[in-house]
């Protein structure tokens, strides 16, 4: 993924175990092709944690953050902006997400960050 933006929006969630395959096949299928519609969204990708190791000071680690979700969502945006306009408010209740989804994730987290 190449950042063009000077706008990253980050959503991170973990979900209920037994709901990840309706949670992945509505993020796929629905939620991101409508985000992708709202002007000023470039590029949406996602990603899921995976266990890290690493070297660090000199010293092979294993990198333990049982807290942070699982699920990432990077969303490449214009402007701030975007994440308060009207075409979002309405995107983001769009399809299965509102109803179907979003009642069974958890330890959400919202970022957005500025490219320096």
């Amino acid at each position: 993924m190449t950042i063009e933006s000077k706008y990253l929006f980050i959503a991170s969630m973990d979900v209920a175990k037994d709901q990840e395959d309706l949670f992945n096949r509505v993020y796929d299928t629905e939620h991101i092709p409508n985000l992708l519609k709202v002007p000023g969204v470039i590029s949406v990708s996602r990603y899921k944690r995976i266990p890290l190791t690493m070297y660090l000071g000199g010293q092979k680690k294993e990198m333990l953050f049982e807290a942070e979700p699982s699920y990432h969502a990077y969303y490449e945006v214009t402007s701030p902006d975007v994440l308060t306009s009207p075409d979002w408010q309405s995107a983001v209740e769009l399809g299965s997400w509102p109803d179907q989804v979003r009642p069974h994730t958890l330890n959400r987290r919202h970022i957005l960050t500025q490219k320096q």
